[in-house]
């Protein structure tokens, strides 16, 4: 694969860079009461935007058919709604008499509270032929991640509802009227996300930079990048060594969704959370740093596993059919 089309595939993680690299080069252009005004066209339009354009996308049908996997999304929920952030949470009780950035370190207590996402977990679930996985309400996510936060519960539950729960159902309501035009011209409802969440990046990391007193150490990015790499790998692991016993009940399929939708973290509905959640914080952009390294790093990782994976489904799925094949009678 080129470099050009590697780039036009992976175009969102370039863009990432980009609108990091132009908040640096000109910091005074995304913050707050500056020419883009985000204290409105982000706090409300933006996030608004997004969550308005997963309601449009959603299929309800779909999402009903998905839920009649009971096992597999109590698995996935506990895993990703427990186990992780509680791993997560003991691991940083260590890590925190280190010398790593302590605002990194609650990034990275974030990332554990994220849902899986729509996107890229469903994406690579399919590539290698197995079942859909699973969606993560995000008021459950706000619930544990409200604790870390200064602003009120009341203030951050009246802003998600208004931005988050109100466009979704605004999103799903209009979806009813205008379905078969939808499925005629599919318009790019990833891309158009995908934008805005780029513009949320952009005003996040401009506030960053024209705040002198924030500082990121090289070292401290370093670690959290090996660690996010570390943690990603392990967890997988685990839940394939979780899911392949052979009292699990889970069928070859249900693995691949299982690895996939545990471990994989939403940034397209990281992003906006926090920035409900930890409205106001100096430091948002280093919280959201990890997250923002975890994007790449499971889409980088998932991709180099797919074939892998992939193959052991086929053959582990071939050991099964034929152990259930009955026995032909042998003539005597």
């Amino acid at each position: 694969m080129g470099l050009l089309e590697r780039l036009r595939k992976e175009w969102f993680i370039a863009g990432i860079a980009l609108v990091i690299a132009a908040a640096r080069l000109e910091p005074a252009v995304g913050v707050k009461g500056g020419p883009l005004k985000p204290e409105i066209t982000v706090t409300y339009i933006a996030v608004s935007a997004i969550f308005f354009n997963s309601g449009l996308s959603l299929k309800t049908e779909e999402l009903t058919s998905a839920l009649t996997h009971v096992k597999l999304h109590l698995f996935v929920q506990i895993f990703t709604l427990v186990f992780f952030p509680t791993a997560i949470w003991l691991f940083l009780q260590l890590l925190s008499i280190t010398p790593i950035n302590e605002w990194l370190l609650k990034g990275l207590q974030t990332v554990g509270c994220m849902p899986p996402p729509v996107s890229s977990a469903v994406i690579l679930t399919k590539a290698v032929g197995g079942n859909e996985g699973i969606v993560i309400t995000p008021l459950l996510l706000l619930l544990f991640l409200g604790s870390s936060s200064s602003v009120p519960f009341t203030s951050i539950f009246s802003q998600l509802f208004m931005t988050v729960v109100v466009p979704l159902i605004i999103g799903q309501i209009v979806r009813r009227y205008i379905k078969d035009w939808l499925e005629r011209k599919k318009p790019p409802f990833g891309t158009i996300s995908s934008c805005v969440l780029l513009m949320i990046i952009y005003t996040t990391f401009c506030d960053t930079f024209a705040n002198p007193n924030i500082d990121l150490d090289k070292f401290s990015l370093i670690v959290i990048v090996f660690i996010i790499f570390s943690v990603q790998m392990s967890f997988m692991f685990l839940t394939f060594l979780f899911s392949t016993r052979d009292d699990s009940g889970f069928t070859p399929a249900d693995t691949v969704a299982i690895v996939f939708c545990s471990t994989h973290k939403s940034l397209t509905l990281g992003i906006p959370m926090l920035k409900i959640v930890f409205a106001g914080y100096e430091h948002l952009s280093l919280i959201s740093v990890p997250l923002l390294i975890y994007h790449p790093a499971q889409i980088l990782l998932g991709s180099l596993l797919v074939p892998t994976i992939k193959s052991w489904m086929v053959s582990r799925q071939k050991a099964l059919k034929l152990t259930r094949q009955p026995k032909v009678p042998v003539k005597v």
